[in-house]
């Protein structure tokens, strides 16, 4: 046998293997990375062939919906939002053209009704065609809408420089979310358009930026919750425990003050969380160390994103983030990330869902529970295949640790001498709450970024919220926050 003729077969064969190969690698060991992948268009191009389902409120109000476009026998879809802005974040959209993001695209298979490959067959033979499943949100549009305009009122009273903000509600047992809103927003009925897409992804305010969930922010006093909760879980304080309220004091090698620098003698926890006083909560977290802090914040969710139902692209986790943008677990100022401050070598910067869940943490008695858009799933024929079903992602702290910063957090609010003394709920239902006020390290004096985080009522609590404005002028947590809080907790409480 011809030798050259021989090998050329050889080479053949070798070319033909690996075809095969590399042909079988993408069609069957790796179909998901590829189906998934940001530039196949091809599963949204399938997917217009399919209607897809629609999404609605926990009340029933339809906020993403299917229309045929042409006609014929095999039309195709295309989404709409009859809500238009008001759940453009954290709904997103669907498009061929522009791909999807938020609720759309982690729920992107249930909503195109994708079935496995043997199901798949198996209908095609029959003549079955695709249809989407129905999905049906935590969120509740009364209390959405009441949180969009709480908020676009406190942004354009108090905020400045193009502000924007962030709200988040949650059912503290059970994980629901029960209002989400990012300023500014998008009507993502525009999206489709593909300049208009591009003029709004270029848009210094960033409307289609999910604050929420995709934006870090310092928390200023608000992790003083954090803080209080290492202290008291940890069996090295008590409500009780009393430090120096002296203005300033040495914290990290350097003098820190109150705010205003207002003094206070010897007190306890409970004043200090009452008054918010940063020497005190300092002092704690140099204290406890900063091991110990890291272990809570853990705890709490912080260094992860959330276990939720949406995107990770779209997420960003909480804690000490270094100049280099790094999350670090040592190194930093413990004593100022403990009030929600620091600086280069590792600066406190929170998303709203986090310093919602550490409120809802100690309103569920010391547990996190997992959160989730997803109230049911239906499918075309309205049969339930898919409830809520609540789950513990962790324990951060104990249950009596949960009662102390209960009435220690209801000191703040109905205290006189409480910072969040002024604010109020449905029927005087005593609430617990922390404000916060950040300040803007960088910018123009007396620029602030205020936060409220809450949960009501006090006892037997049914939701817990945090509220921020990223800039306002001299503005607190209790004044310009607050109200954004009390007005969602007023709905909710109220049926929505």
């Amino acid at each position: 046998m011809n030798t050259p003729i021989v090998r050329l077969y050889a080479f053949i064969l070798l070319l033909f293997a690996a075809l095969v190969g590399f042909t079988s690698y993408w069609a069957v060991f790796d179909s998901t990375a590829l189906k998934g992948e940001t530039a196949n268009r091809r599963p949204l191009i399938e997917e217009q062939q399919v209607k897809r389902g629609f999404i609605k409120t926990s009340d029933g109000v339809t906020v993403a919906e299917s229309h045929p476009v042409g006609g014929g026998a095999h039309p195709v879809y295309v989404r709409s939002y009859p809500q238009g802005s008001l759940f453009g974040n954290p709904v997103g959209y669907s498009f061929v053209n522009v791909g999807q993001t938020g609720i759309e695209n982690s729920e992107n298979a249930v909503l195109a009704g994708e079935r496995n490959e043997f199901s798949s067959i198996l209908d095609q033979l029959r003549g079955i065609p695709q249809q989407g499943n129905n999905v049906t949100l935590t969120i509740n549009s009364h209390a959405q809408q009441v949180a969009t305009q709480a908020l676009q009122n406190a942004i354009a009273q108090y905020g400045i420089n193009g502000a924007g903000g962030a709200v988040v509600a949650l059912n503290p047992s059970t994980g629901a979310v029960d209002a989400m809103v990012s300023e500014p927003g998008y009507d993502p009925n525009q999206v489709k358009n593909t300049s208009t897409y591009q003029q709004l992804n270029s848009d210094k305010s960033a409307p289609l930026l999910n604050r929420a969930l995709q934006s870090t922010y310092p928390p200023g006093s608000t992790m003083k919750v954090v803080t209080a909760a290492a202290a008291l879980d940890s069996g090295k304080f008590t409500p009780n425990s009393v430090l120096s309220g002296h203005s300033p004091q040495v914290i990290g090698g350097v003098p820190l003050s109150n705010a205003g620098g207002e003094e206070f003698g010897d007190i306890n926890m409970t004043e200090a969380l009452t008054a918010s006083v940063n020497t005190y909560f300092a002092q704690v977290g140099e204290q406890l160390g900063t091991s110990t802090m890291v272990e809570y914040m853990k705890r709490f969710g912080f260094y992860s994103d959330p276990p939720l139902d949406y995107p990770p692209i779209e997420m960003a986790p909480s804690g000490p983030y270094n100049s280099s943008g790094d999350l670090v677990t040592s190194g930093f100022d413990v004593g100022r990330v403990a009030i929600g401050q620091g600086g280069a070598e590792g600066q406190d910067l929170t998303t709203p869902m986090q310093m919602a869940e550490v409120a809802a943490t100690v309103a569920n008695g010391g547990k996190l529970m997992q959160p989730t858009f997803v109230q049911q799933v239906t499918d075309s024929d309205g049969r339930v295949t898919q409830k809520l079903s609540p789950h513990v992602q962790s324990t951060p702290i104990s249950p009596q640790t949960a009662s102390e910063l209960t009435t220690m957090m209801t000191h703040v609010t109905q205290d006189p001498q409480g910072t969040a003394a002024g604010l109020s709920v449905s029927g005087n239902v005593p609430f617990a709450g922390k404000t916060g006020t950040a300040e803007i390290s960088g910018s123009l004096n007396g620029v602030n970024q205020p936060w409220f985080i809450a949960f009501a009522p006090a006892t037997n609590p049914q939701v817990a919220v945090a509220a921020t404005i990223e800039r306002c002028q001299g503005c607190f947590g209790a004044q310009a926050a607050g109200p954004v809080a009390t007005q969602v907790i007023d709905s909710l409480l109220n049926g929505g």
